[in-house]
């Protein structure tokens, strides 16, 4: 009963989410045969191409195409150290974009739905309270999806201000790894089907993600216990 409602009263919602799990496969895949075709593309671009290329990825990180890792070795790769602050700024505006377009889709019908089971409602309210933690645990893993995180947490409604914040630096850790790799490169192709991250990278990597699972069971836990909290005093006050 709980399954069917929620399909029925969140559809769209579901719908979106589903699509920003698989685009990003089928986006980077179409862009890799694009640079093996064209490895010259982004080359020797003026300045006013290279703010649109930053203009342009923003939007599609926003909306699913390109996984922000394969952003991360192409900027590196092509731009070198000196396109890191358009690359930030491009993340920044991909995390506006996706945050307005999630709130536009949702319209408050999931926290709506969530609000008639009291216990999921106090858990998300409690979340809302942690979002600066939350933010950054869920940017810092670099196996969770840019713009379905952007979703989910526009959906619970965060701060805006904060979200784009912590978004940002969240992301860094990852990103910078990332970015440091597409700059040492020699090939793109080789560089986005297969990057070298080398043993020191890969446990980097590894740290991020354990530190993010880790990071969310403890922050969702955190939230169980006050919300159970906060149950059991009112209903004790009630009584």
């Amino acid at each position: 009963m709980f399954l069917k409602e929620l399909f029925q009263k969140n559809a769209s919602t579901l719908l979106s989410m589903f699509l920003l799990v698989a685009l990003p496969l089928l986006g980077s895949s179409s862009l890799t045969i694009l640079l093996y075709r064209h490895q010259a593309l982004l080359q020797h671009l003026s300045n006013w191409q290279s703010i649109l290329y930053f203009i342009v990825i923003a939007f599609t990180m926003a909306f699913a195409f390109t996984p922000t890792t394969f952003v991360a070795l192409v900027t590196g790769f092509y731009f070198g150290w000196s396109g890191l602050p358009g690359m930030v700024a491009a993340y920044a505006l991909a995390a506006a974009v996706g945050y307005r377009i999630a709130t536009s889709l949702d319209h408050g019908k999931m926290l709506a739905f969530l609000s008639h089971f009291p216990k999921a409602d106090a858990v998300m309210r409690e979340l809302k309270h942690e979002s600066w933690q939350l933010i950054l645990l869920t940017r810092i893993s670099p196996v969770l999806p840019f713009a379905l995180m952007t979703f989910v947490l526009a959906v619970m409604r965060v701060n805006p201000r904060r979200f784009l914040l912590a978004s940002v630096v969240g992301m860094l850790p990852r990103s910078l790894f990332f970015y440091w790799l597409g700059t040492k490169a020699q090939d793109v192709f080789a560089l986005v089907r297969n990057p070298d991250t080398g043993t020191a990278g890969k446990l980097l990597l590894l740290g991020l993600v354990v530190v993010s699972l880790f990071g969310l069971y403890y922050v969702f836990n955190q939230a169980l216990k006050r919300a159970l909290g906060r149950s059991a005093t009112e209903q004790h006050k009630k009584n």
